[in-house]
């Protein structure tokens, strides 16, 4: 069996990269490998994470471009790790279904145009929400609206800053986004007469 070609789109760190990569490497991802990784910015220590890993890292910004090379590289499903730009509709139309997102909070609460990185975390705390957490989702038109495939939740203790919760949740999508992205392989890429909403039902 051919295995499935990722792509993960970046903009920062790339430390959910680094725990994809990892676990590609260690099994928990079975059936695909990280074919590229794309970067919307040239400075961002995720091409150097990519590059170490021996994978192909690009820094491109315009969206016609990012899916030329998709298609050059034969890929069959987009993984969005900190990316933050918003994708546009020839990427969406293009891969339906097929891209996926790893949000800091329990969507729907906490989403949406101008909810990313840390203001998640302050707003919040701000809220005085006792759980917080983080979401896996299908990206759609709409900004962090697409179907949840799986979430994981941290507790918001006394004393919380934004910083100190953004620690507790991103060891969280450590562990939950590559297990998701195993499963969506696993469940729904190698099954190509299966739709998503049949394979949702699963989980």
């Amino acid at each position: 069996m051919n295995k499935k070609k990722l792509a993960v789109l970046v903009s920062g760190s790339g430390s959910n990269l680094g725990a994809l990569i990892q676990a590609v490497n260690g099994g928990v991802i079975k059936n695909a490998g990280i074919s590229l990784v794309i970067s919307s910015r040239q400075d961002a220590y995720a091409l150097i994470r990519a590059e170490k890993a021996g994978i192909p890292a690009l820094c491109i910004r315009q969206d016609e471009h990012i899916l030329e090379k998709l298609g050059k590289f034969e890929i069959d499903a987009v993984l969005l790790a900190g990316y933050m730009k918003i994708v546009t509709a020839p990427i969406l139309e293009a891969y339906k279904d097929r891209i996926l997102n790893i949000h800091p909070s329990l969507l729907p609460e906490f989403g949406g145009k101008g909810m990313y990185g840390m203001r998640v975390h302050e707003e919040v705390i701000k809220a005085g929400a006792p759980v917080s957490g983080c979401t896996v989702h299908i990206v759609t038109e709409n900004v962090d609206a697409g179907p949840i495939l799986g979430q994981a939740t941290v507790p918001v203790l006394p004393g919380d800053t934004p910083d100190s919760l953004a620690v507790r949740v991103l060891k969280e999508e450590h562990i939950l986004y590559p297990r998701i992205v195993g499963e969506f392989v696993d469940s729904f890429l190698l099954n190509n007469d299966q739709t998503l909403s049949s394979w949702k039902s699963r989980l």
